[in-house]
């Protein structure tokens, strides 16, 4: 079975933009707890919530597809978690905050145009590049809008 995902690149690119996109999700819920003003808070839980959606479309086409959706495993979880932690400790400013989620949004945004262009000529199903697309565009939204809190 395992050799089956791996020769099917359209599960492979997906399973990826999975994973960024609950990374996403889990970087806004690691760090809400910190956030005390109102209107970053608000912004944030309206980005959790489309990340979540994002993630569920793409998991459905996996789950469509015969496999299961993974996310990264529990010590990445974990490394990234006590880095939001620590990167805190000291500043947890809304402006700090806004920078933070900024950095990862832009390497969020790197990562799913990486893999939009080292998949788009691998015969990838046109939904799942759009979706990538999309998730590229939807992160640049979420960095414009987040510049107003620095």
């Amino acid at each position: 079975m395992n050799e089956e995902k791996r020769q099917d690149p359209t599960v492979e690119f997906l399973s990826e933009l999975y994973k960024n996109m609950k990374m996403g999700s889990d970087s806004i819920i690691n760090v809400s707890s910190k956030v005390k003003d109102g209107l970053l808070r608000d912004e944030l839980m309206r980005e959790l919530d489309t990340y979540e959606k994002y993630a569920k479309r793409i998991g459905k086409l996996i789950y469509e597809s015969g496999n299961t959706p993974k996310e990264d495993n529990i010590m990445a979880k974990l490394g990234a978690k006590m880095g939001m932690a620590m990167n805190t400790l000291t500043d947890s400013t809304e402006s700090h905050i806004a920078q933070m989620m900024i950095e990862g949004a832009t390497m969020g945004i790197t990562e799913n145009m990486k893999l939009v262009s080292k998949y788009e000529d691998k015969g990838i199903s046109e939904e799942a590049l759009k979706l990538g697309r999309d998730t590229v565009k939807y992160m640049e939204e979420t960095v414009e809008n987040l510049k107003k809190f620095l």
